[in-house]
């Protein structure tokens, strides 16, 4: 028994299901989750030593590879002056200062400490701004784990096939409202019905949460058109996206404005940490300034933000980063196209820079009715024959592949080699 599998054993009488956060599960792919031990540039070392290939980049932030001198160093310098203070810092401010310096539509941020919280906060605001209850979030678009958007929600959930969660009231639900990704006659269908009713919609510009799911011509342009026809805020989560996409994420990428936006843990350099952001008359709304109370203690936490700090000021000083990254994904995803269609096997592949996924399925996948008809057993192979071979790829058919600037066209080349190996000897 490998020291991995004693953990999960153990961890198992002590945590729900051996994990703190349903994503680590290994159960839709039959294995035991591998324990990390250290990670360094593109690789994971688990307990037992073996060394990973990880296209996890702890889900995303890890953009410049995992352990940067750069970040580390202002981490233990900031670590020096103490680990949590509940009391404002000079670094708050120039986190404040980079983000709305670097997102055009941002002139106000208030820190939070996930992404979950990040979302739920904006809502607020914009119910707050609105004076309206009811909001619009997409199929398989997932916004965190509060309770009103729980509803048809992606990643973890879509793995565990549990449509909605135990525990989640009739009543926080009923001014949910889920329209069809990519499909904008639905989310008009809903306006209608609901006339001076909503409040907000609420996207991932890119879904990648029920695997890499790029919005179609227009979607985007036409969310923003729709929610200025009805008087209606549109919020961007950026949680995957911003600051990975582009140096000024989904928004800048696609030139569409959101009125809010909200990030997660790329800002605190994959350290615990969140933002909500955005126009000044919405976010002068939050208290203490405005009525719509929401608070942190330890929102801004010093260690988090100097991490923060560090990994955008690289991004920011070295646009080439995104340069790489983006070209990194097109030679690796474009990659698996051709061999997927050299194979004859009916797979999909769904990329936008260096974010991508594999479907296994035959059809196109652009919402997530269509994402759901992927073969999770056919995935669950592929994903043991991966990280039998030294490449850690997310658990789950249903989230997505990142790639930071530590990875090189030779790890890239090495990937393709297996994948090329398993659909030409091992599919089934």
């Amino acid at each position: 028994m490998t020291k991995s599998e004693q953990l999960f054993q153990q961890a198992c009488g002590l945590m729900p299901g051996g994990v703190n956060s349903p994503v680590r599960a290994f159960g839709s792919v039959g294995e035991t989750p591998r324990f990390i031990r250290k990670a360094d540039g593109p690789y994971m070392i688990d307990v037992d030593g073996r060394q990973y290939l990880d296209y996890i980049c702890s889900w995303g932030p890890m953009i410049l590879g995992h352990n940067h001198p750069v970040i580390r160093e202002k981490v233990m310098e900031a670590c020096m002056n103490g680990l949590s203070f509940g009391a404002p810092t000079e670094a708050e401010v120039k986190m404040a200062e980079l983000i709305c310096g670097i997102i055009p539509s941002v002139e106000m941020v208030r820190m939070v400490n996930s992404g979950t919280e990040a979302v739920m906060s904006a809502i607020r605001a914009a119910r707050g701004f609105t004076g309206r209850n009811k909001i619009v979030k997409f199929e398989g678009c997932y916004h965190g784990h509060s309770d009103a958007l729980l509803v048809k929600a992606g990643s973890g959930v879509m793995t565990a096939g549990v449509p909605d969660s135990s525990g989640v009231p009739a009543g926080c639900t009923q001014d949910t409202l889920s329209a069809v990704y990519n499909d904008l006659d639905s989310v008009s269908a809903l306006f209608e019905k609901n006339p001076g009713e909503i409040a907000a919609v609420i996207v991932e510009p890119v879904a990648a949460n029920m695997g890499v799911v790029p919005p179609a011509e227009g979607f985007l342009p036409g969310l923003r058109k729709i929610c200025d026809q009805n008087g209606a805020l549109l919020i961007f989560d950026e949680v995957i996206t911003g600051f990975r996409l582009a140096l000024d994420g989904a928004q800048g990428y696609y030139g569409v404005r959101a009125d809010l936006a909200t990030y997660g843990k790329i800002i605190g350099g994959g350290m615990p940490v969140g933002a909500y952001a955005g126009r000044k008359e919405i976010m002068e709304m939050v208290a203490p300034a405005g009525n719509v109370y929401q608070a942190g203690t330890l929102s801004g936490n010093p260690v988090a933000m100097a991490a923060g700090i560090a990994q955008l000021t690289i991004l920011k000083e070295h646009p080439e980063v995104y340069s790489h990254i983006n070209r990194l994904g097109e030679k690796l995803y474009g990659g698996m196209e051709k061999i997927i269609e050299e194979a004859g096997v009916p797979c999909r592949v769904n990329h936008v820079g260096s974010l991508g996924s594999l479907f296994f399925t035959g059809q196109k996948v652009e919402n997530y009715g269509e994402a759901k008809t992927s073969d999770t057993e056919k995935f669950a192979r592929y994903f043991r024959y991966m990280l039998d071979h030294g490449v850690h790829l997310a658990p789950s058919q249903f989230e997505a592949m990142f790639l930071s600037s530590a990875h090189t066209e030779d790890h890239v080349e090495l990937t393709l080699e297996l994948v090329r190996d398993y659909f030409q000897k091992f599919y089934e």
